[in-house]
């Protein structure tokens, strides 16, 4: 059963017991109320009866006698004496008759008048019984019995049991229905939401939200919070989309990368295995010295080709811990000395452009929260890369202080690039086309410095121009300095 079904139902049932709790109360009240007027009705009227007796039987007088049949009430008189009784004229024209009462029945009484229903005919009767008693002896003298027809009055309650149990069957039905239309109508929503999570389960589209213009009540809540819901994973599924793509090219670039130094080495390991493997006079034009010098020309490039991958894997390793978001530990590092030796050990990098390093004792007193190692790999990364784009001119180290940051800058006179490729040098695997294949490298080096720049909570800045050269500065907040002079 739907949910839409079980509310209407819900509804009706509970709607039923309060009409039939509401009926009940009004028929009982109206039921008590009808019945005890008709009852006080008629102790009015006995007491207005007035007496004419004998010795021989108790007679009302005339006028009391007429009172009664034109209020359409029906009198009988017992006189115990002699057994006589007196009827009004309705009942003598109808035959009504009474039970006539025992004197020991009329002496037991405790009230003074008594009530009891009487059938005649078909027709129910309401019949108030008091005893008749002497004025001065005050002994039993005879029996009063005045009844009614209620008649009118099961009628009157026989409608309105009709009109309550008609109005509430129509009521039931005229709010079954509204509750129906207003249940579907609340529940529409829902039915959006449904629709939506199926598209959703489908993987048609993610982009997909639900409009709705009611109320912020529970419903316009949900369908809130499931929009918002949409849109984080629509973003989350976009992010893995990326991830794939960036995935999947960082294995293709890798493998790439991979594949120039394997087939490097197999060829020099087979070019090896040939020359020595083949009998001395099938080595021809070739001598002793020509073999070793060939010889070592393969073991060369084997080992250039092994050290390149070996620098390749561990670029990939240092990317690897990255992705998996491993951090490291920061302290408070001094620059001075850290920035002292990586200058000091960039004298022995391979280079073909002259190495200039500025005035470096701004740094004196100047802390960083950092790791040395990593920030060594980071200045290494930048000033190697200098050096492998500048093949004649000058690469230069120096740093700056402004507003509470160092900015360590790296400066080149190199090949510069264009604008348009600087929001992807960071990318991995990432090298400008004139230089790829010429200029040696795999492209991760960036990559893991800015990774390191964003561990220590830093930025950094380019500057190039294509023909003119390179700058780098990478900007590292103080944690602690000496007062500027």
């Amino acid at each position: 059963m739907s949910i839409r079904l079980r509310l209407t139902a819900w509804y009706t049932g509970i709607l039923f017991v309060t009409l039939l709790i509401f009926s009940s109360a009004v028929y009982g009240f109206v039921h008590l109320y009808t019945y005890e007027e008709l009852k006080q009705r008629l102790v009015q009227e006995a007491n207005k009866i007035g007496y004419t007796s004998s010795s021989v039987a108790l007679l009302p007088d005339r006028s009391s006698a007429l009172n009664m049949e034109a209020a359409d009430l029906y009198v009988q008189l017992y006189t115990f004496y002699n057994g006589s009784i007196w009827r009004s004229g309705n009942m003598e024209f109808s035959g009504l008759q009474f039970e006539n009462p025992t004197v020991d029945r009329a002496l037991s009484m405790t009230k003074p008048g008594e009530f009891k229903r009487f059938s005649f005919n078909g027709a129910s009767f309401i019949v108030y019984e008091s005893p008749v008693v002497e004025t001065n002896s005050r002994k039993l003298f005879g029996w009063l019995q005045i009844g009614a027809s209620t008649r009118t009055i099961e009628q009157t309650l026989d409608r309105l049991q009709s009109i309550l149990i008609m109005g509430s069957a129509a009521t039931l039905v005229i709010a079954s229905t509204l509750g129906l239309f207003l249940a579907r109508k609340s529940m529409k929503p829902i039915g959006k939401v449904t629709e939506a999570a199926e598209q959703i389960q489908k993987g048609t589209d993610l982009s997909v939200r639900i409009e709705y213009d009611g109320p912020e009540d529970e419903i316009g809540q949900l369908i809130g919070t499931f929009n918002g819901m949409l849109e984080r994973t629509e973003g989350f599924y976009k992010e893995l989309e990326d991830a794939y793509a960036a995935q999947r090219r960082f294995v293709s670039d890798a493998s790439h990368e991979l594949r120039t130094p394997l087939t490097t080495i197999r060829g020099n390991v087979d070019l090896l295995q040939k020359m020595w493997t083949e009998a001395p006079g099938e080595r021809a034009n070739m001598d002793e010295e020509t073999i070793k010098q060939i010889s070592v020309e393969a073991v060369g490039d084997i080992s250039d080709e092994a050290k390149r991958m070996s620098r390749l894997v561990n670029d990939m390793l240092s990317l690897a811990r990255a992705d998996t978001g491993q951090t490291f530990e920061l302290d408070p590092v001094p620059l001075q000395p850290l920035v002292e030796e990586v200058a000091r050990r960039a004298h022995f990098l391979e280079k073909t452009a002259e190495w200039h390093v500025g005035e470096l004792s701004v740094l004196n007193g100047v802390y960083v929260e950092g790791n040395k190692d990593y920030l060594q790999q980071m200045l290494f990364i930048f000033i190697e890369n200098a050096f492998k784009y500048t093949p004649e001119g000058e690469v230069s180290l120096d740093v700056v202080l402004y507003k509470g940051q160092v900015g360590l800058r790296i400066s080149d006179t190199g090949i510069g690039m264009d604008k348009d490729e600087v929001p992807f040098i960071f990318e991995r695997f990432y090298r400008a086309d004139q230089s790829r294949g010429i200029t040696s490298g795999t492209g991760l080096g960036l990559s893991i410095a800015k990774w390191i720049i964003d561990e220590h909570k830093g930025s950094v800045e380019v500057v190039t121009r294509r023909g003119e050269g390179s700058t780098f500065i990478v900007w590292l907040p103080v944690v602690f300095a000496p007062p500027l002079e």
